[in-house]
């Protein structure tokens, strides 16, 4: 009683998740108690038995067969499947040899086992969506009234504060208001190193908190939350066919066309042309039919990209469509943007140099000053005293002069900080040594602050947009990778440009560029390499990121524009991620190959055996669809790392 139970549980929620592989399993128990009662010479019961395993085996595939017929105009694998078996049937009633009925169900029977296991190892490529689904949370707990409710994620507002505890969830997109935390950000950016989090930053949906509770404020509707706009976009890059599946498709249409007119000759003309008798003939014009329906060459793309989309998406890289994984593995040359791709796009203090003994001094009197600026520079200076763990008293009177520097007063003082004009003329004359050191920083691309307290120089303090520490590394990668050229495109200086460069290794600088003559180096660039990529922020490159074959936007997490001009986004701030890139697309297009050459050398393999009489029907059906199983297990190969 309690295992009919349980089966009657089960089994439903079986039917309703694995619809073939219940009509697999189902057709394969009927074909055999079908052959065992012809053994028996049970006969009409053995008919009726076969006929429910070619109606539960083959309905879904007579259903799409005539759908597409009726529907589209077009011939499709399915109903040729379909034909090949009632043709077996109908020529087995006809000779009165039943197995050939039993021939026909077993075409069925592979057929649908085949379906099934196709339909189990695309599953495999949605996991990719499942696991980010799984990764959002259905309800969030929200302060409301100075009281804590658990409500629906659809029910938040902008607005709402969120609390957060250790170890849960971030359960939408919100602004840090209280506490500090590390966050685990592997969902969006592939990064398992946890981030740092506190007061004024963003943190996405998907991640995990760590050992400290956060208050979130809900700065934008749940539904626009990075994860899941990531969702929607690597659903919508698995449902695009790139374009050699759409040729394949094409192919397809007319190759299924071909075939039923070679089957009809092929079971008409050999009885007059070569002696054949009729049965012979039929039955050789079925085998034809099903070993050359192009089942295994249309199941040679799509598992492919799809597991490559899912590989890339588990690593943080986001292909908006199959396409550019197709393309990104046949790049030649690529360029990059340099401030905020090849370097941090952050200034910060990377030389100090004081007339005194120590730098703490001269680094108090600059950040007293530049606390009153909002300017990037200033906020670097002031980033970097804090960095030092030193406190300094509040300057006052703080007059800004643009371009040129700030003055003020500390501690009834006269403190000046900026150009060494502006501060020099304010200051005593200073030492030969100190000049030479500016202009030598000057000529490295370092932007030069000069610092002077009561008419005295106190020192200097280089300023620069400091390059990623993993650039070189990865760009000396993609040169072994075999990347033919690589380029540095910017609208900074040349002299700033050509110290970056040389700190990479790029072989060629493009400077002072505007947005559109970017775009005409990419041209030149396609002239001679023909797939050329282009990486940068996606938003002063975004007219660059669509002329080039593959955009690609370095640094996304949160960002709106990389996510819709880019073809491929980078979710972490990491230049080797594109090395991996690459390699997948390479890796895709190879297997992809493979699959092609299989699947048509084994059509030509079972069609000289078809005509030279040494196959029959199931081995036939065997034949072909164990070639398709065996395409699309290949295929999924990518989703291994």
């Amino acid at each position: 009683m309690v295992s009919t139970s349980a089966f009657r549980v089960h089994f439903p929620n079986l039917l309703k998740k694995h619809p073939d592989a219940v009509a697999a399993i189902s057709c394969a128990v009927l074909v055999f108690l079908g052959w065992q009662t012809l053994n028996f010479g049970w006969i009409g019961v053995a008919l009726f038995i076969l006929t429910a395993a070619y109606v539960i085996g083959g309905f879904e595939s007579a259903r799409e067969g005539l759908t597409t017929l009726f529907k589209e105009k077009e011939l499709d694998v399915d109903l040729l499947m379909i034909v090949a078996a009632l043709g077996a049937a109908g020529l087995g009633l006809w000779r009165r040899e039943y197995y050939m009925i039993v021939d026909g169900a077993v075409l069925i029977l592979i057929f649908a086992i085949s379906g099934a296991l196709e339909g189990y190892a695309m599953q495999r490529t949605e996991r990719s969506i499942q696991g980010l689904m799984s990764l959002t949370t259905d309800t969030a707990r929200v302060m409301r009234n100075g009281q804590e409710r658990t409500i629906p994620i659809s029910e938040l507002r902008i607005g709402d504060q969120v609390l957060v505890k250790p170890g849960e969830l971030v359960p939408t997109d919100g602004l840090v208001m209280e506490g500090f935390s590390t966050l685990n950000q592997a969902s969006i950016t592939g990064e398992s190193i946890p981030v740092e989090k506190t007061v004024g930053d963003e943190v996405f949906a998907g991640t995990i908190n760590g050992s400290g509770a956060l208050r979130l404020k809900i700065h934008q509707p749940p539904e626009s939350s990075l994860i899941q706009r990531v969702i929607r976009l690597v659903q919508q890059a698995q449902n695009e066919a790139p374009p050699s599946q759409q040729f394949i498709e094409r192919f397809e249409r007319g190759y299924a066309k071909v075939i039923v007119i070679a089957g009809i000759l092929l079971g008409t003309l050999p009885p007059f042309l070569l002696g054949w008798n009729w049965e012979d003939t039929i039955y050789r014009a079925l085998i034809f039919l099903v070993v050359a329906s192009p089942c295994a060459l249309m199941a040679s793309i799509m598992p492919t990209v799809l597991s490559g989309i899912a590989n890339g998406a588990r690593h943080g890289i986001l292909f908006k469509n199959g396409a550019q994984l197709e393309r990104i593995g046949q790049v030649r040359a690529i360029a990059f943007d340099k401030t905020g791709t090849l370097t941090t796009g952050k200034l910060q203090v990377v030389d100090v140099l004081s007339n005194q003994r120590s730098t703490d001094r001269l680094l108090q009197v600059a950040a007293a000053l530049e606390s009153l600026s909002e300017h990037p520079i200033g906020e670097a200076i002031v980033q970097s005293a804090r960095q030092e763990n030193l406190t300094w008293v509040e300057a006052v009177n703080g007059q800004a002069q643009a371009g040129r520097g700030i003055t003020g007063k500390i501690e009834h003082q006269i403190a000046v900080v900026g150009k060494a004009t502006f501060v020099q003329a304010q200051a005593k004359p200073v030492s030969r040594a100190l000049t030479e050191q500016s202009q030598q920083w000057e000529a490295e691309g370092k932007t030069v602050v000069w610092v002077a307290y009561a008419g005295e120089v106190l020192g200097i303090i280089a300023v620069a947009d400091t390059v990623r520490p993993a650039a070189a590394q990865a760009i000396a990668r993609l040169k072994r990778l075999g990347i033919e050229r690589i380029v540095m495109l910017t609208g900074d200086n040349s002299r700033t440009a050509h110290s970056i460069a040389q700190q990479v290794g790029v072989d060629q600088v493009y400077a002072e560029l505007l947005p559109e003559d970017k775009v005409g180096v990419i041209r030149q660039l396609q002239k001679q390499y023909q797939t050329v990529a282009m990486v940068g922020d996606g938003i002063n490159d975004a007219p660059a990121l669509a002329q080039a074959s593959v955009g690609i936007a370095m640094g996304a997490a949160g960002s709106d524009v990389a996510l819709e001009t880019a073809d491929i986004v980078l979710m972490a701030d990491r230049l080797e991620r594109l090395e991996h890139a690459i390699r997948l697309g390479r890796r895709a297009q190879g297997i992809v190959k493979q699959n092609i050459v299989f699947a048509l050398s084994f059509v030509g393999v079972l069609l000289i055996l078809n005509f030279t009489g040494n196959i029959t029907l199931p081995f036939g059906v065997l034949g072909h669809e164990g070639s398709t199983v065996v395409v699309t297990l290949s295929g999924l190969r990518l989703l291994r790392s």
